[in-house]
């Protein structure tokens, strides 16, 4: 029963008995002519998005064959969304796309796009026109896209110069986790091609969209950057490196293309990201994104109301709206173009709302008829935009009933063909060779970095420095604080890193809640150095696209407690990047976050918090903790160096209670404070990334105390008082709590045998933990303790100190050690 369509078969047959029935009409337009009136899209350029369109239903059908005997692993579909490749056709091969998992026509369409000689690879007529006026169009630097996926030679041997089956091979790769698919390498299905200028997502609940508005911003921000003429009285920032402006990987005029489900409209990532859109939008900063709302009216089996999509995306103030259906090419097309048009002239935001179908439910194993009525699903088959377009091409005369239909299958061959092919091909067996791509470190390369950073500054740049800091070098102003040392240091990063950025809340206007980034904006413009809405989503947001267009992002979160709000954007989006992508796309960025506690008579617990084992659960994620002024330079120097050499992406996370401690034993003493190095000295203090650092007190021989932060003062003070009583104290700052420094917290607790950890996060998913596991990992058979925070969240006031570690827990804890 036609009612009952659920499964490929019955779509299959449904298919083909619709188009068996189409009538030939008496005229034939030419492929040259609109292929219907009234619009500008051509009878040839309809008939390769047909070929894409069956392409992206046959890879569906495939999908499925593959799942039946256990040999694919990803059977969530594009069917019914295929008008999508109208879309592609309407846009550029050079636009960044961020495609949602139904945007298989897409794909498939910027494939043949980069496949010379084929209508898709020629501008379509209309395509980035507006009111029948031709876009400006700068020259793509690296042309379209021609290095992507059709007509490529693999290093396997495969040569696909047919854009059906190169699509259809990278889809199908991913869907058996092939270790030759182009992009991931068999460690996910994703659309996703650097050559495609495709950037792979995850994404089923929009975490890609904030990337999207942050991709948009940089090449806007670069943009207006690059073309900022010399001598033309724009001050521009100090930097000395001369000729190593950021640029661009996308075309200057570029327009990001980013697409998701209706169901995605009501998560809070959307809702940032159409936020933080729609503000730039009003405060005049331009964000060239055309968002693609592929609505089918259902979430898996929740039903987006009726109305509310498009009642939701008219509301958003500061976004252009369009709407099409997407199962009419013709239409899905024209608005398109007309959409992608506005955007790249007037260099702002709009969404374009695509009503489509879902069809054969959610994935391989959703049965659609327990929460679906048949009529329900009979009239989304009515609207197959696939059956709609072989009756647009069969009434234009382009093709007969039985030419649509052996189309139908030689491609379904073609695709099955290359499914039978990447059956065999190897998958990923070892673990080195799947997490490679993870967080490549190449520290020997990081530290050349930070030296050739010192010889520019102290050669070259001197003069610029200078001026940079007010002829008075912060090597010339005596000792530091903490606070005082980061914000030299990153003076020193905006100088040597022409694409480094420092924004997020408060951080420009007035320099920081703490003071840390005071004078910045003032020194290097309000294009180096800005403000932010609140809101820590978009933050990241900006920073993961500013990473990907080149820059070197250095976002703030203002506390810790405030990064829980958006951690998805670190752990779903900024640590996976170069995971799905082996390396071909980055996100290096710096995240400096002000947190732990101990900020005496203020907070509570949003401004005190300890808890930092989400950000230590991300792989790959680089966590730094400086203690001191003078680990701080260095560590943040060593993060920035590996950001721009690796893609590295590093948190930075500063004792909120250390920024401005000046004593260390005694009122006066000056101890905390530390002279800032010159260039000189830079390589010199390198600190490599999970390398801890060692204090001895008195002869350093009975117990070794491992911790780190605010931890560092603590036991150091402590380590004095047990001096007293003749106990000789080895503390180990951690200063990387990841990498932990295993080795040297190895070689340090054999050297007394007695480990004390001294936790400032919480007992349970603390630090100590991890450092107790690596202890027995290694073998370590002497004695170990720890003392730690208790779990709870951190009150005010002065009960805050019945909840931390305190001096007398540690000193108390090294007796109770020294007694067994």
């Amino acid at each position: 029963m036609l009612s009952d369509v659920t499964t490929p078969q019955d779509l299959d047959e449904r298919f083909r008995e619709a188009v068996g029935a189409l009538a030939v009409p008496a005229a034939r337009r030419s492929p040259d002519e609109p292929v219907r009136d009234g619009g500008t899209l051509t009878g040839e350029a309809a008939l390769e998005l047909f070929d894409a369109q069956l392409t992206s239903r046959h890879l569906d059908l495939a999908a499925r064959w593959l799942r039946s005997f256990g040999e694919g692993y990803y059977t969530i579909g594009s069917s019914g969304h295929e008008g999508n490749a109208a879309v592609a056709a309407a846009v550029r091969p050079t636009d960044p796309a961020l495609l949602h998992y139904r945007s298989g026509g897409f794909y498939c369409a910027r494939v043949a796009q980069a496949t010379p000689g084929g209508a898709l690879s020629r501008p379509v007529a209309g395509a980035g026109a507006e009111g029948g006026e031709e876009a400006p169009r700068t020259e793509d630097r690296a042309g379209a896209a021609t290095a992507g996926a059709a007509g490529r030679d693999d290093a396997d041997g495969v040569d696909d110069a047919d854009p059906i089956s190169a699509a259809a091979r990278d889809v199908l790769r991913g869907v058996v986790a092939s270790a030759a698919e182009p992009i991931a390498g068999g460690r996910h299905k994703v659309f996703g091609n650097a050559g495609l200028a495709v950037i792979p997502t995850t994404s089923t609940i929009a975490s890609h969209l904030p990337r999207a508005v942050g991709v948009g911003f940089a090449i806007e921000r670069l943009r207006r950057a690059g073309t900022a003429p010399r001598g033309s009285g724009r001050q521009r920032p100090p930097a000395f490196r001369a000729g190593a402006e950021t640029r661009s990987p996308w075309p200057a005029d570029a327009i990001v293309v980013c697409s998701f489900g209706d169901a995605s409209v009501n998560h809070a990532s959307a809702t940032a990201a159409f936020n933080t859109a729609g503000w730039c939008d009003h405060t005049g900063l331009r964000i060239p994104v055309l968002f693609v709302c592929e609505d089918n009216g259902l979430g898996i089996s929740v039903r987006s109301p009726e109305g509310w999509v498009a009642a939701a995306l008219r509301a958003r103030p500061g976004l252009r709206y369009f709407a099409a259906d997407g199962c009419d090419l013709v239409e899905a097309y024209e608005v398109a173009a007309q959409a992608a048009a506005w955007v790249r002239r007037h260099r702002r935001p709009a969404v374009l709302h695509l009503s489509t179908v879902r069809l054969m439910g959610h994935a391989g194993a959703d049965a659609e008829v327990a929460y679906r009525p048949a009529a329900e699903i009979a009239r989304d088959v009515e609207r197959d935009p696939l059956l709609a377009t072989a009756r647009l091409l069969a009434e234009a005369g382009l093709a007969t009933p039985e030419e649509l239909l052996a189309r139908y299958d030689e491609v379904g061959w073609q695709v099955r063909k290359v499914a039978e092919e990447v059956l065999g091909e190897a998958k990923l067996t070892a673990p080195p060779d799947i997490v490679a791509p993870l967080a490549p470190r190449r520290p020997v390369r990081v530290a050349r970095a930070v030296t050739e950073a010192a010889t520019r500054a102290a050669g070259p740049g001197a003069a610029a420095r200078a001026a940079a800091f007010g002829d008075r070098l912060p090597e010339q102003e005596g000792p530091l604080t903490l606070a005082q040392t980061i914000n030299a240091a990153l003076a020193d990063g905006l100088l040597d890193h022409p694409g480094m950025a420092v924004f997020g809340e408060d951080v420009a206007t007035k320099g920081g809640v703490y003071g840390v980034t005071k004078g910045l904006r003032e020194r290097f413009g309000v294009t180096r150095v800005f403000d932010t809405l609140l809101d820590e989503t978009s933050i990241l947001g900006l920073g993961l696209g500013g990473g990907l267009a080149g820059m070197l992002p250095v976002p703030e979160i203002q506390y810790l407690a405030y990064l829980h709000n958006a951690e998805d954007q670190i752990r779903g989006e900024a640590a996976t990047m170069q995971f799905f992508s082996q390396g071909a796309y980055r996100n290096p960025m710096v995240v400096r976050i002000a947190g732990l506690a101990y900020q005496e008579g203020f907070g509570g617990h949003f401004h005190n918090d300890n808890s930092v084992a989400v950000l230590r659960d991300v792989p790959g994620v680089v966590l730094a903790v400086p203690a001191r002024a003078d680990d701080a330079a260095p560590m943040l120097r060593s993060c920035l160096a590996s950001a721009a050499v690796d893609g590295t992406v590093c948190v930075f996370l500063e004792p909120i209670a250390l920024y401005h401690t000046r004593d260390l034993y005694a009122e006066g003493d000056g101890e905390w404070l530390a002279p800032y190095a010159g260039p000189g000295g830079w390589a010199g203090s390198h600190v490599p990334i999970g390398r801890a650092r060692v204090y001895g007190v008195g002869s350093a021989e009975d117990i070794t105390v491992i911790t780190f932060g605010n931890g560092v003062r603590m036991s150091l003070r402590a380590a004095a008082r047990l001096a007293e009583e003749g106990i000789g104290t080895r503390v180990v700052d951690l200063r990387w709590l990841a990498p932990l420094p295993v080795a040297d917290i190895i070689r340090e607790a054999s050297a007394t045998g007695r480990v004390l950890v001294v936790d400032e996060t919480r007992r349970s998913g603390g630090v100590g933990e991890g450092v107790l596991a690596a202890l027995v990992d290694a073998g370590f058979v002497g004695s170990a303790r720890r003392v730690a925070s208790i779990d709870s969240f951190i009150p005010l006031g002065p009960a805050a100190r019945q909840v931390l570690v305190s001096e007398d827990a540690i000193t108390q804890g090294a007796r109770t050690l020294l007694a067994r």
